[in-house]
């Protein structure tokens, strides 16, 4: 079968169907707050059975599209971010929404979520080999230097620079709670059982955005949060303003594409990385975390072009990548399907008709979304004493069902209290988690550079900067150190 039949193929109306249904599962569960593609895709993973493995594969990967998108939705509109990367979006979406610009933000999402999830695509379909072969090549010094990048990044975020820097370390603080993955010990556990197993990120992420934020709300009327206007922006004029920011896009694009090919990395740093540099390109700065559309293109193309990055390594070597990767690569396995070099030659039915079948789910969130912005800004319309109780209750539930742990839930209401006075102080909440999910990268892969550096008898920085690669990446972080530094004398 050739690869114009397979391509044919997908655009059967039962294929279709199957997409689509994908990308609205993925949405809606993007939406809530503290789940997301992964938790979706586990829990419809039993239906794949049934399917060709083909069609089971495109269900799942409409389910990892739309819940990058979905999570941008709630965080706009009530500035609850449905999963840890939709972070950006409420900083500057919810902003927006505050001046009664939600569609308009809305839109300014879904596209550049559309523009960045077809580029992501493009590149899983035309360099799946090469750019797999190339991620091999990132070792534990490559990742500590990909990882202090992301640290270095906190500083174009803005705000007061000593609170952020206070951020940052909380976060790295919290992400040092448990038990160390190379001694073995024990690092402020108090004692406790349920710290041994650390604190993860979507506590976190839920308390000190979606509790804070509604914590800090109880009491209020809903025309003191937000205002609903029904905006008469057409969509066209959002795509061409897109457009005319092709570079933010396509660079944006780019480190999400290069991020996520990075096995273990995620794409929570591929997102504030290039919102970041966002603004420290911006001619704008100044209105970063005021509802900057420039931060919600920027976020979230690098969002959606991780989707197909991060499949590269999955397709091309048998490696997963990411925690979502991982179960659809089980999916792939129970319908006996090899992973790697071979899948290309021995199931090309199955390899081609996802790589094109990804592609439309890029147009199925496209059309989903844009159509369902209409409703979506209803959100606005409930009164805010339905809305508290409501987000209060789908945020614990998420908390809850990563670990099954009333421990987590206990977790988010403390760092929700916690949020709700760094709230009122100014002290900016995105450092914070910048640190909880680099501190385990930074620490592990230094950890490992100093046993390899050791077994082979070389000091460590000899043998971090061994690798031209490595010099390369310690050059760019010290660059952006300096273009940071100088961005930030200029400012204050």
């Amino acid at each position: 079968m050739d690869a114009f039949q397979i391509f044919l193929n997908t655009l059967s109306p039962s294929v279709l169907i199957i997409i689509f249904i994908g990308v609205l599962i993925g949405i809606i569960v993007g939406a809530i707050p503290g789940l997301n593609g992964a938790i979706g895709i586990s829990l419809l993973l039993p239906m794949t059975f049934a399917l060709e493995p083909q069609i089971g594969l495109l269900l799942l990967g409409g389910i990892y599209m739309g819940g990058m998108y979905g999570g941008s939705i709630t965080a706009i509109l009530l500035n609850v971010p449905g999963d840890v990367v939709a972070a950006p979006a409420a900083m500057e979406g919810y902003p927006l929404t505050k001046q009664g610009r939600a569609k308009e933000a809305l839109y300014y999402s879904i596209f550049s979520s559309m523009f960045g999830g077809f580029i992501g695509v493009i590149i899983l379909i035309l360099f799946t080999p090469p750019l797999a072969s190339f991620a091999l090549k990132f070792g534990p010094a490559e990742m500590f230097f990909i990882a202090l990048s992301g640290l270095v990044i906190i500083g174009a975020l803005g705000g007061n620079l000593y609170k952020s820097a206070f951020a940052v370390l909380f976060g790295l603080f919290i992400s040092t709670i448990g038990v160390d993955l190379i001694a073995g010990s024990e690092r402020f556990t108090m004692g406790s059982a349920d710290l041994r197993s650390g604190i993860s990120v979507v506590p976190v992420v839920l308390g000190l955005f979606c509790l804070a934020e509604m914590f800090l709300n109880i009491g209020k009327k809903s025309n003191e949060v937000t205002t609903y206007k029904d905006q008469s922006i057409k969509r066209m004029t959002v795509i061409k303003d897109i457009v005319r920011q092709k570079f933010l896009v396509l660079k944006s694009s780019f480190i999400g594409t290069c991020i996520g090919l990075l096995p273990g990395v995620g794409t929570t740093l591929a997102v504030f990385m290039s919102y970041g540099e966002a603004k420290r390109v911006s001619k704008k700065r100044d209105q970063f975390e005021k509802g900057n559309t420039e931060g919600i293109i920027a976020a979230e193309s690098a969002n959606n072009a991780t989707v197909g990055s991060s499949m590269v390594p999955l397709l091309a070597l048998g490696v997963p990548g990411s925690p979502t990767t991982a179960i659809i690569a089980g999916a792939l396995i129970i319908h006996g399907i090899i992973l790697g070099p071979s899948l290309f030659v021995q199931r090309p039915d199955v390899a081609y008709t996802f790589l094109y079948g990804m592609l439309l789910t890029v147009v199925a969130m496209a059309i989903i979304g844009a159509v369902g912005i209409k409703y979506f800004s209803y959100i606005l319309k409930v009164k805010m004493e339905y809305i508290v109780p409501t987000v209060l209750v789908f945020a614990l539930f998420g908390a809850y069902s990563l670990r099954n742990s009333i421990f987590d839930v206990f977790i988010a209401i403390v760092l929700g209290i916690v949020g709700a006075i760094f709230k009122k102080i100014a002290v900016p909440l995105a450092p914070i988690i910048i640190g909880v999910v680099l501190g385990p990268l930074i620490e592990t892969n230094l950890a490992r550079s100093m046993v390899i550096a050791e077994a082979r008898q070389l000091s460590l920085p000899h043998y971090m900067l061994s690798n031209p690669l490595a010099i390369f990446l310690l050059v760019m972080v010290a660059v952006l150190f300096v273009v940071v530094i100088k961005m930030r004398t200029k400012t204050e």
